[in-house]
């Protein structure tokens, strides 16, 4: 994953893609969490971070253009 998916890329994108990029960020975060738990050692400790506020960027992005839709 890069280090940040900007916000205008992400616009680009159609909602399909969209809808994947979430689905394979969930879980990769889901990936990291159960490492984690199980006591293995991260390999870059702010991952998780960095996974989370993607995600969100993505939500946030879906929700705008649901919400232009609906008047």
């Amino acid at each position: 994953m890069p280090k940040q998916i900007k916000t205008e890329e992400i616009r680009n994108w159609s909602d399909a893609e969209r809808r994947k990029k979430l689905i394979d960020l969930r879980h990769e975060l889901l990936t990291l969490r159960s490492i984690h738990t199980g006591g293995g050692v991260r390999d870059n400790p702010a991952k998780p971070k960095q996974l989370r506020r993607a995600i969100a960027r993505i939500l946030t992005i879906i929700n705008e253009k649901k919400n232009e839709i609906e008047p």
